[in-house]
């Protein structure tokens, strides 16, 4: 630890000043890209707008799990914590052009912007694979980017050190889930039996640890949390991560486009094969089942497509189930909580942190 400063900030001014910490992380790093090439501008202003969205949950599990134990706020933490969101940043890219997904966040996905500054310039070759390519190396820097910003975060050598393994196997994990989710789509319905597990691993792996169990360990670890604590943070942090997830299968198939940013049915067209999807598999006849590997994954599902789609995941009670999942493990999530031994202060924010996880609408 740092000792840097001892009041603890509100916990609502803890967005911005992460989002301080990625803005003069990427000036830093602007200035770098200059020096290789004027021509690298595109690069850096597309990943300063892609770094200015987002909600920054990773970062505020990661810094309230260290002023859970009772560790000083100050500057190091914030900018420990920013790094969990470039990281979060490389996911996204790379996983939209797995997806070829055009959208993210309302605006044109990473790869579909270059694709148009290609066709803008009139240059040579295929837009859309410049488009892709450079979005595999703007994934990269991200992914570079962040192990850079945590170690030069300003906390002390020893924490980082602690922190280390966590921030190591959260990545690996987060690319081993990415290939089950792709390999699930691969095979389609080549393995209909374990659907629903192996959709469960791919939630657990992809998403959930990395989103809310791994920054509450490294939070936990930077500051030197014992055995108990780390425990605890685990009971709290998956069970949560999971419903965070299932969530977002959920608005995936049902939200609304003006408030995910994404179009409506998007993980449909994707083929994505969710906990929703394999349940509505798993209760459904010959007939439904034939339909629905009909239509999944088709790019050009118009409305009717996805509303058919809707209307099994509905009527099998695919969507009531995942609902009361999410449900049952935020309560179970929320429990941990309560029990684990924590600075007092920290334990609402937390708390609005987990309903702010499971109840949103984008």
């Amino acid at each position: 630890m740092t000792g840097e400063t001892v009041a603890a900030p509100p916990s609502h001014a803890l967005p911005g000043r992460v989002n301080q910490a990625i803005e003069e992380f990427l000036a830093s790093q602007a200035a770098s890209l200059a020096d290789v090439s004027a021509d690298c501008t595109p690069v850096v202003r597309s990943m300063t707008d892609f770094m200015s969205g987002g909600k920054r949950l990773r970062a505020a599990f990661c810094y309230w799990a260290w002023r859970a134990t009772g560790a000083p706020d100050g500057p190091g933490i914030v900018r420990a914590s920013a790094a969990l969101e470039f990281f979060q940043a490389a996911a996204l890219i790379h996983d939209d052009v797995m997806d070829d997904s055009d959208l993210r966040r309302g605006a044109p996905a990473i790869h579909r912007r270059f694709a148009a500054e290609h066709r803008r310039n009139g240059w040579h070759g295929d837009a859309d694979h410049f488009g892709v390519s450079a979005a595999v190396l703007a994934g990269d820097l991200c992914l570079a980017w962040s192990d850079e910003l945590y170690s030069g975060s300003g906390l002390h050598q020893v924490a980082l050190a602690r922190g280390r393994p966590t921030f190591n196997r959260m990545r690996t994990e987060v690319m081993g889930g990415q290939y089950l989710d792709l390999l699930e789509q691969a095979i389609a319905g080549r393995r209909p039996r374990g659907a629903l597990e192996r959709a469960r691993r791919v939630v657990r792996y992809k998403s959930a640890k990395y989103t809310v169990e791994h920054p509450l360990l490294l939070g936990a670890r930077l500051a030197g949390a014992g055995d108990e604590l780390l425990a605890g943070f685990s009971a709290f942090g998956l069970p949560l991560g999971e419903a965070f997830q299932l969530r977002d299968d959920i608005l995936g198939v049902f939200g609304d486009p003006a408030r995910t940013g994404k179009p409506a049915g998007d993980d449909l067209r994707e083929g994505k094969r969710t906990v929703l999807v394999a349940l509505a598999l798993e209760r459904s006849g010959d007939k439904r089942t034939a339909l629905i590997e009909s239509l999944l994954g088709n790019p050009t599902l118009d409305a009717a497509g996805i509303a058919t789609l809707r209307e099994i995941i509905v009527d099998t009670g695919a969507l009531t189930t995942v609902e009361h999942t999410i449900a049952d493990l935020l309560d179970r999530s929320l429990a941990a909580l309560a029990t684990t031994p924590i600075d007092e202060s920290s334990r609402p924010v937390l708390a609005a942190l987990a309903h702010a996880a499971t109840d949103r609408v984008s």
